[in-house]
């Protein structure tokens, strides 16, 4: 049975005012529900009408069992990397432009979200990547990605040369602009416009997508995402590179350092409506069948 929620929390992203509007609904009706939510501190002075509670993005992740984040996937994922140390189920309400991660429509998201507070949803957990540098067998710096871990170079389309191995064996040697790995949530992210396939979330599986590499015959490869994947850097690299973890965090590499990417121990707990269907969100977010009269 549906664990019906007690302790609701909402994000979003401040100075933007379609966010500001729908989390401004989004209170007054949680709290004619006789819900008392917890406002994120960035946006709770835009709660006017009452003394709101409110609390950091850490401490909402420890006190609410729901939390709603209002926004476009970019914010789903910052609020996610942190949500995801803890037992909190997340329901997104969509102001971006895709909206994969987001479910709900802001200017109508009171029948879903009633029904889910109801106790009539679905669950999924998604999983996340460990990203790690090792120097000298140290680690020099350690995060987690939502969608994805991109190795690239700190200028734009220079050319980096290193190896891949998966669980110690050794899969090949490139000389790219970068690396994509992918988690299934990713995979209709910046993995997509690199050529990745579509992973549906339900698999445990990772992608690695090359970015414009120098061969013919190199192809994205998708491995079992309880592999370890290790990336050599080159010593003959000349430039400084960066690990970018969805787009938000950035982590330095040195020639000849080494990347561990694995799978996160903890995992985002992503609520949806009964009614929702992975596939009728490609459909509709990447217009497939469209017809162009």
């Amino acid at each position: 049975m549906a664990k019906h929620f007690k302790t609701i929390g909402l994000i979003g992203k401040a100075n933007h005012d379609a966010t500001m509007a729908t989390v401004i609904e989004l209170y007054a009706y949680l709290t004619n529900l006789g819900y008392e939510p917890i406002v994120e501190e960035s946006v709770s002075n835009y709660i006017q009408d009452s003394p709101c509670k409110t609390a950091d993005l850490v401490s909402l992740g420890k006190k609410a069992d729901l939390v709603i984040v209002v926004g476009g996937d970019g914010n789903m994922l910052g609020a996610a990397r942190v949500l995801s140390r803890f037992d909190v189920a997340v329901l997104g309400v969509n102001r971006g432009n895709l909206g994969f991660l987001t479910d709900l429509n802001p200017d109508n998201f009171e029948p879903a979200l009633s029904e889910i507070l109801a106790g009539n949803y679905k669950t999924e957990i998604r999983f996340l990547l460990d990203v790690s540098v090792h120097r000298h067998q140290d680690i020099k710096a350690q995060n987690s990605a939502v969608n994805e871990m991109v190795l690239h170079a700190d200028k734009v389309a220079h050319m980096i040369e290193f190896d891949a191995y998966i669980d110690g064996s050794f899969v090949f040697h490139q000389r790219s602009d970068g690396l994509i790995v992918s988690t299934p949530t990713g995979s209709t992210a910046y993995s997509l416009s690199g050529g990745g396939p579509i992973v549906h979330p339900n698999l445990n599986a990772i992608s690695l997508v090359p970015m414009f590499p120098h061969t013919l015959t190199s192809r994205p490869l998708v491995v079992d995402a309880d592999s370890e994947v290790k990336i050599i850097v080159s010593k003959a690299n000349d430039a400084q590179l960066q690990i970018s973890c969805d787009s938000h965090i950035v982590l330095s590499v040195m020639p000849g350092d080494e990347l561990i990417i694995k799978k996160h121990k903890l995992g985002l707990r992503l609520v949806h409506p009964v009614e929702h269907d992975y596939y009728d969100v490609l459909r509709k977010k990447l217009h497939w069948g469209k017809q162009n009269y």
